[in-house]
């Protein structure tokens, strides 16, 4: 399988299986539309026929000839080494966890997926005791796996941050016992950022998540308090704060685009130019009804600004001003193992959510869907045919998936959003799709101009 595509003057040529990228010149590009698989060693005459109006014949076939070199090599149309992996797709320890530590949130943000921090069921904060009971239920669970992730989350994790403290305290004494390691993050919306609070994080996370969605007029028009105040001006100097307190240690800030700043483009530089330089804006996933959201017809507008950010971004660093946008950060040399590639993140498998009654979730986004429930931890329950249904699920057991070409890439998407907004875990969320592949192309593009530039 191949994708090819034009993007500016280049013509770039994905192999999907093998993940070689090729720029290559018109005459090759247009063969590639006509050859069939498995290739001829000859090239065909139908090929001549419909190109030779065109271009020179012995050119065609001299052409034809190096595609075909390329396909014997196995670096063009290479078969697909990974479904035999598929089988291996089984369940795995649990390696990581979401604590919805506080099940409440001081802003009222309009496009939350957690309905403004409660998940629909009501405001809470997680006890002490459930916390230590999840750091327990965690170190069970992940068998032989010696670094474990916990992300502190929301609502804002803020607003019961002496039961953050106090179950990051219980996890280092326990890590030792079980010859563990803990990698910590957070995140949080900055509102209720001190000195204090900043020197723990900084201290203790391993990664913290700072949600911004850009410029003031942008934030504040969906970010605001539960007095329909903006938050923009509190929190931009506490982030920077943090992020110039941490030295090497990982952050990224993380915004939102809606329908309502198709221009994201500049808030992705507003926040470069707010001295951040891990920088995340992200597409909204709401239902078609809500005002705010992104519906196909939006699909030109937002591929036009990719397709602006990406030559902003290679100026930029012409300039010798790089920063990281996360949607653009691609690795075409080495990428995730096998597995990875074929499930993604792990949703419902090596990777769960508590809230704070203790009900154990595949992820953050399944909280409040009861039939995805999977167990409590008061009472001691998990229901492992639930994880071994996320351990199978996989882009060999989406249709839509394995035929695409950003398959391995995208992993099958985020399997909660093709629940929620396609009706189930294997079908693909279009939209979603749709932006990842372009935002691919574009990170490709990137790719292929630095190397040519580097020749």
């Amino acid at each position: 399988m191949i994708h090819k595509y034009k993007y500016k003057d280049m013509n770039i040529v994905l192999d999907v299986h093998s993940g070689g990228v090729h720029i290559v010149d018109d005459l090759s590009y247009e063969i590639l539309d006509y050859i069939k698989i498995p290739m001829d060693e000859k090239c065909p005459n139908y090929i001549i026929d419909k190109l030779s109006n065109k271009y020179n014949v012995d050119e065609i076939i001299a052409c034809y000839e190096e595609l075909y070199s390329l396909y014997t090599d196995k670096i063009l149309f290479s078969e697909d080494d990974y479904e035999r992996f598929a089988k291996y797709s089984v369940a795995s320890p649990v390696k990581a966890m979401c604590l919805l530590i506080s099940q409440d949130c001081n802003l009222r943000c309009e496009y939350c997926f957690a309905e403004t921090g409660d998940f629909g069921m009501g405001r809470s904060l997680m006890s002490l005791e459930t916390g230590k009971k999840a750091i327990d239920f965690l170190l069970e669970k992940s068998g032989n796996r010696e670094n474990l992730e916990l992300d502190f989350f929301g609502g804002e994790p803020l607003m019961n941050f002496d039961v953050v403290k106090e179950i990051v305290k219980y996890a280092r004494e326990r890590e030792k016992k079980y010859g563990k390691n803990f990698r910590f993050t957070v995140t949080t919306n900055g509102l209720l950022l001190t000195d204090d609070k900043i020197d723990f994080i900084n201290k203790e996370m391993s990664n913290v998540v700072l949600s911004i969605d850009g410029r003031k007029c942008v934030n504040d028009r969906m970010r605001h308090r539960v007095d329909g105040t903006g938050c923009y001006d509190t929190i931009v100097e506490k982030f920077r704060k943090t992020v110039d307190a941490r030295g090497d240690k990982e952050y990224y800030v993380r915004g939102t685009y809606t329908k309502y700043n198709l221009d994201f483009s500049e808030d992705v530089f507003h926040l470069y130019e707010q001295g951040f330089d891990q920088i995340s804006v992200e597409p909204v996933v709401a239902p078609e009804t809500a005002p705010y959201a992104l519906t196909e017809k939006e699909l030109p507008a937002i591929f036009a600004e990719y397709d602006k950010l990406a030559e902003r971004l290679l100026e930029n660093d012409k300039n010798g001003k790089h920063f990281n946008f996360f949607h653009f950060m691609l690795d075409l040399d080495q990428g995730p193992c096998a597995i990875k590639r074929l499930r993604g993140c792990g949703c419902g498998n090596e990777y769960v959510a508590i809230s704070p009654n203790g009900d154990i979730y595949p992820c953050h986004q399944f909280v409040g869907i009861d039939e995805w429930k999977m167990g409590n931890l008061n009472e001691e329950t998990f229901d492992y045919k639930i994880k071994d249904y996320f351990a199978s699920a996989h882009i060999y057991t989406k249709e839509e998936c394995k035929k695409c070409w950003a398959k391995f890439y995208c992993s099958g998407g985020c399997n909660a959003n093709n629940y929620i907004y396609a009706g189930d875990v294997h079908n693909a969320y279009k939209m979603s799709c749709e932006i990842e592949k372009k935002r691919l192309e574009c990170a490709i593009y990137m790719k292929a101009v630095k190397a040519c530039e580097n020749e």
